[in-house]
């Protein structure tokens, strides 16, 4: 273990970022259920009819979890935030341990390092270490804040534990991934699916067979049963999945190569076919698995909120304040709902943009880029693929969200115009997403270390769109998010102006990026 510490405040000082935008966004998911459900409704009459409307809807289960105490503010929370809060443990968890471990290994960093005096498990013992911290961070902040709603301590603490030893059995999964595979986009990969099958298992477990959920590391946080009810020993299971794969990871640590795979990498085609010769193909090929994920998981979320269909007004009961919320101050309800629906879609898929554009960053920072730009392909042609890679992406993904939301509705009520007309409102929502995509594009051209920062514009337009209104933010700070210009459909027309000044927005900002980008240097 001999460097553990001296690795350890690297890491530590790489991802001083990473630790606290994690954690604090992950926090704030939860926190704001608390906070937007207290007062929504003006009599417990109508918090338990819209609780007895969502424990109902199948749809709402395999989406949120097990349906228990949603007529409470504690229970609400439960339900509605464990499930993703839990991917958010997991996906923060996969980043770190992907970073500091084969990342390092695929970059040559790691020999280098190991050609000092440090033990051989170092590296993994300091990046299993910075996990361990962001999970404490996490779990802690979870429960702070909801204690300070005030909710009960016992169960605020619960969330907080149980999303943290999560987080630590995915730590788990990703170093045993590590070990495995010879790339990082393998290691993601496999976490990812194990994290997404958790997911699946819960979902088709809690509508259906709930021994499925109980082969679930999130069926297992859930069914800790805070704020209804709360039991510990559902941790215990977490606890010995984080030991057990993280045992098996050092295990097999032990008996590989550095550098290596316990999984044989796969050779290539020896030739490539003719549009991966060109700049626009290279890009395609390396972000094409990611924009059909985020299709069909957008297409999921769609369904989700359209398979709803009528119902909108039974989840919000009879309070004014609520129905204002939902309907923008119009008078249809249901509406108003599916305008929301339709924010949160594009808002969402605003992150797949931000992180297309973040890829060219990625090949820049690898290596990559050097060697294909001494080949006679020009920096304007490199940069233009992968922003033609954005914005059909993002067009993509918008439209599959709006697609599935449409079948959800049709199939709910028989309108068989909704996918078409959903797909087209969700889809005027696009000039504000390439307008994230264009900043991250501008920060990326004039100085690579600030490209990330892309994120948080997508956290500034979810804090305004979530907590504007509570938190009472000027009109003017309001304005600088693009979410706040564009026509809320369909409660709202069509505005071309708006949609048109936004959509230029961004191309300037995309504009503005690409002479920063042609001004600097590479690498």
């Amino acid at each position: 273990m001999t460097g553990v510490g001296i690795l350890l405040r690297s890491f530590l000082r790489r991802d001083r970022w990473l630790l606290v935008w994690w954690p604090l966004g992950g926090m704030l998911l939860y926190w704001s259920q608390a906070v937007s459900i207290e007062g929504l409704y003006a009599t417990q009459a109508e918090f338990d009819r819209a609780a007895l409307a969502m424990e109902s809807n199948p749809a709402f289960i395999a989406m949120a979890g097990p349906a228990r105490a949603l007529n409470t503010i504690g229970g609400q929370v439960t339900w509605q935030a464990t499930a993703f809060g839990a991917v958010v443990a997991g996906l923060m968890t996969m980043f770190i341990i992907g970073r500091h471990t084969r990342a390092e290994e695929e970059s040559g960093r790691d020999e280098l390092l190991r050609s000092g005096a440090i033990g051989r498990r170092a590296p993994l013992t300091a990046a299993l270490a910075v996990a361990g911290i962001a999970n404490l961070l996490f779990g802690g902040l979870i429960a702070v804040s909801l204690i300070s709603v005030p909710l009960a301590v016992a169960d605020s603490v619960a969330l907080g534990v149980g999303v943290g030893l999560f987080g630590m059995a995915f730590a788990g999964v990703s170093l045993l991934a590590a070990q495995l595979t010879a790339s990082t986009r393998s290691v993601y990969g496999i976490t990812g699916a194990v994290l997404a099958g958790s997911y699946a298992l819960r979902a088709v477990g809690d509508v259906g067979n709930e021994t499925l959920s109980w082969l679930s590391p999130i069926g297992w946080y859930q069914r800790m049963y805070a704020f209804s009810g709360l039991r510990w020993w559902p941790a215990l299971l977490l606890v010995a999945l984080a030991v057990l794969v993280l045992l098996a990871a050092y295990a097999v640590f032990e008996r590989r190569d550095i550098g290596s795979g316990v999984l044989a990498a796969r050779p290539g085609p020896d030739r490539a076919t003719p549009a991966l010769g060109t700049p626009l193909g290279l890009a395609w090929r390396l972000q094409r698995g990611s924009v059909v994920g985020w299709m069909l998981g957008m297409a999921f979320v769609g369904l989700s909120y359209g398979s709803i269909g009528d119902g909108a007004g039974d989840l919000v009961g009879d309070n004014e304040a609520a129905r204002e919320m939902f309907a923008a101050g119009g008078v249809d309800l249901v509406a108003g709902f599916q305008a929301i629906a339709m924010v949160m879609i594009a808002m969402i898929s605003s992150a797949f943009a931000i992180a297309s554009v973040l890829r060219a960053r990625a090949e820049e920072e690898s290596g990559r880029l050097e060697p294909l730009l001494a080949t006679g392909v020009s920096r304007i042609r490199w940069l233009l693929s992968h922003v033609a890679v954005t914005v059909v992406g993002s067009v993509l993904v918008v439209a599959a969200g709006g697609l599935g939301m449409g079948v959800g509705y049709g199939l709910v009520t028989g309108d068989a115009g909704a996918p078409w007309r959903f797909t087209w409102q969700t889809s005027a929502w696009l000039p504000a997403v390439l307008a994230l995509a264009g900043l991250t594009r501008l920060l990326y051209g004039i100085r690579p270390r600030l490209a990330t920062a892309g994120w948080l514009g997508l956290a500034f337009v979810a804090v305004v769109l979530l907590l504007g209104e509570v938190l009472r933010f000027p009109d003017w700070l309001r304005d600088v998010s693009p979410f706040e210009h564009l026509a809320l459909q369909p409660v709202a027309e069509f505005d071309a102006v708006a949609f048109a000044a936004v959509l230029a927005a961004a191309a300037l900002m995309g504009v503005a990026g690409w002479f920063g980008f042609a001004r600097r240097d590479v690498g």
